[in-house]
């Protein structure tokens, strides 16, 4: 099958290659997934999970990417809840190999049902930014209707995804971001926007809940933004800054099958809007993921026609 993979860490993206791999079989509990849509996230080539596996040894070449969207070709021993031919969309392990090839082998858990009527693509748009805006304003930051939310990068791929999933529960939203991004986030759904560039942060006043993309200087002043029981939220790493009287919560996302099938229906019923900005074929993937001017949202690689 062909894959995109890596070899060497210090080149980053630009170390992507397309080359020949062997047909991944199926583990317990797998089942095989014959992709036809992939997401990818440009930061994996930081991440040690892309380089070594769970015992600290080296695992490259890897197939990177973890967001897909596909058919099930096979099943492993044991496995239960999915059947061959169903359509299905999902989050793959960050320590086994991704998913911008042809097939990838995943856990069965890991994988939820795609309806007939959302396209691959879209599938393949929705388990990170998805599931991260979810955890991060629910699980992690227990948001409430009539609470305030402070979303760094609103216009992102994640960001924008945090609008939209706080904005229907009721909460009021202030972006962040480049001049650039002022309109397409408030069409996500923020109320106000903040150019980091140009406007003062600490003008926006307290907030209930920040939303942290960025980390650094801004987390600092994020921070100090909190009111008392408050919360942070950051995806980023693990968190320097803490507010006054509030909590600081950093998380790494994980795939939840009752998850993806509320944000999904969300898709359907037209409450959500994916943040796609740019579709490439496989043999074109290399190139679309080095892009040379700034994205404009989610790229997705298209495996099958």
């Amino acid at each position: 099958m062909k894959a995109i993979v890596v070899t060497d860490q210090a080149a980053g993206t630009a170390g992507m290659t397309l080359v020949e791999r062997p047909q991944p079989s199926a583990a317990i509990n797998d089942v095989i997934v014959e992709i036809h849509a992939s997401g990818f996230v440009p930061s994996e080539v930081e991440w040690s999970s892309t380089w070594t596996d769970r015992a600290d040894r080296d695992r490259t070449p890897s197939i990177l990417g973890h967001e897909l969207a596909g058919v099930v070709t096979a099943l492993g021993y044991g496995t239960t809840g999915l059947s061959v031919g169903q359509r299905v969309f999902g989050l793959s392990d960050w320590h086994r190999d991704g998913t911008l090839a042809e097939y990838v082998a995943i856990e069965a858990r890991n994988l939820a049902p795609l309806p007939g009527d959302v396209d691959f693509t879209v599938g393949a748009s929705l388990p990170i930014s998805g599931l991260t805006a979810w955890q991060g304003l629910f699980v992690h930051g227990r948001l409430q209707s009539g609470q305030s939310l402070l979303v760094h990068g609103a216009a992102g791929a994640v960001g924008s995804m945090v609008t939209q999933l706080a904005r229907e529960a009721g909460a009021y939203i202030i972006g962040t971001g480049r001049a650039a991004d002022r309109q397409k986030a408030l069409d996500f759904g923020a109320h106000e926007f903040v150019d980091l560039a140009n406007d003062t942060l600490e003008d926006v006043g307290g907030v209930d809940l920040v939303f942290d993309v960025i980390g650094g200087e801004i987390q600092k002043q994020s921070a100090g933004l909190i009111r008392a029981g408050g919360t942070l939220v950051s995806i980023t790493g693990p968190v320097e800054a803490r507010p006054t009287d509030g909590l600081a919560i950093d998380f790494v996302v994980e795939s939840d099958r009752a998850q993806l099938g509320e944000i999904v229906q969300r898709v359907r019923d037209g409450r959500l809007r994916t943040n796609i900005g740019n579709i490439a074929a496989l043999n074109d993937a290399v190139a679309a993921l080095n892009p040379t001017e700034r994205r404009g949202g989610k790229t997705i690689i298209r495996v099958r026609p």
